[in-house]
């Protein structure tokens, strides 16, 4: 059965996988790059010893009832960079049911990576629930930027739910939840949370010697604030009223830490 056939009945099933391995001679190799269905995996031109990573959709979506899954496990010693060739667009389908995005990262003793992808943008009558869990030795390094845009311009959103999890040596440092639009619970609209915002994003920076020198809670402008996390990271959170005005905030958020 054809990948259209079957989302035209009961949504897509894909899943997208990495693995990244120090290959002994001062730089990174992929022994598993493995796709299929809407999310294709293409390495690209990279420098120094890291190893990079584009997500490219090859079908839109997700769409109601469809479930994408990405893992990115990154072994002892290897450096890994994933962005993506364009933002994710959530979209109403034929399916019944919320859609699902899974992101399963693993990062081993002296690993780092770098999730770096493009905006999720969640059009009016989508449904999607979007899950990102992270594992991290206690050596391990990272720096993963996620970003939601509620709706397309000139539409409300559609209903998108989004938690992040990152665990270092097993224990839980960050466990966060946000639902935004029709359905979600109220409030998420109000001033303690997007205070009428349409763009939403986080940071998180895992480093070793964060747990000597933590970061110091700050402001960072009108918008965002960089907070200490329970373990050697930190975690910045940003609002804006588009997503160009969102990542400048982010991106200059990290030109900060990347100074400290």
């Amino acid at each position: 059965m054809d990948r259209v056939s079957v989302r035209a009945g009961a949504g897509v099933r894909s899943l997208a996988r990495i693995v990244a391995r120090d290959d002994g001679r001062g730089g990174t190799s992929l022994p598993v790059l493995e796709s299929d269905g809407p999310v294709a995996l293409r390495r690209t031109r990279a420098t120094g010893s890291e190893a990079r990573v584009m997500l490219v959709g090859a079908m839109s979506g997700p769409l109601g009832g469809d479930h994408f899954t990405v893992e990115a496990r990154v072994e002892e010693g290897a450096w890994l960079s994933v962005g993506s060739a364009a933002a994710t667009i959530a979209l109403p389908g034929q399916a019944k049911g919320e859609a699902r995005y899974d992101v399963r990262l693993d990062v081993c003793g002296h690993g780092e990576l770098h999730w770096l992808p493009e905006q999720l943008i969640s059009a009016q009558g989508s449904d999607l629930s979007v899950t990102t869990r992270v594992e991290l030795a206690p050596t391990a390094r990272l720096v993963l930027r996620e970003e939601q845009v509620l709706g397309r311009v000139g539409e409300e959103p559609g209903r998108l739910t989004s938690r992040l999890t990152v665990r270092i040596a097993g224990r839980a440092v960050l466990d966060q939840e946000l639902a935004c639009g029709p359905g979600a619970p109220g409030g998420w609209d109000g001033p303690a949370v997007l205070a009428g915002h349409r763009a939403v994003g986080q940071l998180v920076v895992v480093r070793p010697e964060f747990a000597a020198e933590p970061v110091t809670a700050t402001v960072l402008g009108e918008g965002a604030s960089l907070v200490p996390l329970a373990g050697p990271a930190a975690l910045v959170t940003a609002v804006a009223p588009d997503a160009l005005r969102l990542r400048r905030l982010l991106d200059e958020a990290l030109a900060s830490l990347s100074r400290t």
